[in-house]
């Protein structure tokens, strides 16, 4: 077996803390990335092959993309923890942080569930260069035409006020809500616990069927986050609102796909690539720290398409380049 070099692993965990939150499909990036590099690469970073450590190192990068995701948004989880347990305790759902826990257990059952069962034998089948790279250009086609569609609804909502002289976007879309007071202390919410209490009026389905997006990212090429973002739009949330619920959900996935599998880290044939791991892993997590920084504030005034563009691109080069070398 050969060991990962330590320039293979901060080339791998760049990749991967930036397109875990980038909805562009870190999973499929890792199989293109070997196939399109050829040589040494191909060999030691290949997803199937039984000789590799990639896998392994893989599941150290998921586990700092996780960590990273829980360092930038501490102060939710700080109060949707609070919230799960004075719920637990007094078996009520009084409040927005109780019931956005709850929001967030009940859209992490579905994809745990799939991962669980579908995992190894999604990877096993379709993990190969020209499946992901058809799914990758799927992803952008589907975050492009589900922006299309938003845009037409924000159209046919708008209305004209009675002067005739005002147009005025339907409330769900609109960026200048005044903020909401809070309850106790009666000054306005910040945008964090402003976004909390929008993001908890999600029904119990839609939280489920949101959060159930996220099994399509076992197929290489399917962004978690990008498809977990299309199903909060098209439950009327806003973007940032989408993405701050697409990256919560995201994160105990992560982390519990990374523990679950952390054992493989620790076999025999893995402890030369111990060092590479450590110093990518790294890497991955300051990458997906900028990179949910990033997303946050985009997603405050922009849309998917500059990423569905990319994936398109990506995908269709990608798969003529395949096609052309017969790499399958």
């Amino acid at each position: 077996m050969s060991d990962l070099s330590y320039v293979e692993a901060i080339a791998v965990g760049l990749l991967q803390g930036v397109s875990e939150l980038f909805p562009v499909s870190s999973l499929g990036h890792s199989v293109l990335l070997p196939a399109l590099a050829g040589g040494q690469w191909a060999k030691d970073l290949s997803l199937s092959g039984k000789e590799t450590p990639y896998l392994a190192v893989l599941v150290a990068m998921h586990v700092a993309t996780a960590l990273a995701l829980v360092v930038f948004y501490w102060r939710d989880w700080v109060r949707i923890i609070r919230g799960l347990w004075t719920s637990i305790l007094t078996r009520k759902i009084e409040n927005s942080e109780q019931r956005l826990g709850w929001l967030l257990v009940v859209g992490t059952i579905p994809v745990g569930i799939a991962g669980i069962a579908l995992d190894s034998l999604v990877r096993n089948f379709l993990g190969k260069p020209v499946p992901t790279a058809i799914f990758l250009a799927l992803n952008g086609l589907v975050l492009f035409a589900v922006e299309r569609l938003q845009h037409r609804r924000r159209e046919t909502e708008e209305y004209v006020s009675p002067d005739q002289t005002m147009v005025i976007p339907n409330a769900a879309f609109s960026s200048g809500d005044t903020a909401p007071l809070n309850a106790i202390t009666a000054e306005p919410l910040s945008e964090d616990e402003a976004s909390e209490r929008r993001l908890s009026k999600l029904q119990w389905k839609e939280a489920a069927l949101i959060g159930g997006a996220q099994a399509l990212a076992l197929l290489p090429g399917i962004s978690r986050s990008g498809i977990t973002i299309v199903a909060g739009l098209t439950r009327g949330l806003r973007h940032v609102d989408a993405a701050r619920f697409a990256f919560l959900l995201a994160t105990p996935v992560i982390l519990g796909a990374g523990v679950f599998k952390m054992p493989e880290l620790f076999k025999p044939e893995v402890h030369g690539s111990l060092g590479p791991a450590l110093v990518g892993s790294v890497v991955a997590g300051v990458a997906a720290y900028v990179s949910a920084r990033f997303l946050a504030s985009y997603f405050e005034t922009r849309t998917l398409n500059p990423f569905a563009i990319y994936c398109m691109v990506a995908g269709i080069g990608s798969l003529a380049y395949f096609v052309l070398a017969g790499i399958n």
